[in-house]
C-alpha cells in the first residue's frame, strides 16, 4: 500500500511535466525494493487556490505525501524517503534557481485496523511474478 500524492500549486502546470514526475517517483519507489508493484499508486493533484508565503504570484509548491502500510523499519522508511526526495529534487533542480519554490515530503504509516482495501491488480501481477 504505497500511495504517493503530489499536491502542487497550479502555477507550476507549464513548467513541470507531472506525468514524467509521477513515473520517476513510481520508478524510485519500486527501486527501494520495499513495495510490491501492484500496490504502488502515484498521482498528482493541482491546487487551484492557494496562498504561499509573501503572496507573490511566482511562489509555487510541491507537497508530497507518502502513505505506506506497516512493516518497514525506521531505517527503511528513511532510506525510501531520502531516495524519493532526492530524485524529485533532482528532477526539479531548475525550480530552485528562483527564490519562489518550496518542496516537501512526509511519510505516514497507515493503521491496518483503519484501512480497507480490495485490489484486483495484485492477483494478475502476482501470476506474472511481478
Amino acid at each position: 500500500m504505497p500511495h504517493f500524492t503530489i499536491e502542487y500549486s497550479a502555477n507550476l502546470e507549464g513548467s513541470v511535466d507531472f506525468d514524467h514526475l509521477c513515473q520517476e517517483v513510481h520508478k524510485t519507489i519500486l527501486a527501494t525494493g520495499l513495495f510490491e508493484i501492484g500496490a504502488v499508486r502515484v498521482r498528482a493533484i493541482a491546487s487551484d487556490h492557494y496562498a504561499i508565503a509573501d503572496l507573490q504570484p511566482e511562489n509555487g509548491f510541491i507537497d508530497m505525501s507518502f502513505r505506506i502500510g506497516r512493516g518497514r523499519s525506521q531505517g527503511e522508511k528513511k532510506a525510501a524517503g531520502t531516495a524519493i526526495f532526492d530524485a524529485v529534487a533532482q528532477e526539479l533542480a531548475r525550480l530552485f534557481d528562483t527564490p519562489h519554490f518550496a518542496l516537501s515530503l512526509e511519510i505516514r504509516e497507515i493503521d491496518p485496523e483503519l484501512s480497507w482495501k480490495k485490489n484486483a491488480i495484485h492477483p494478475r501481477l502476482r501470476q506474472k511474478g511481478d
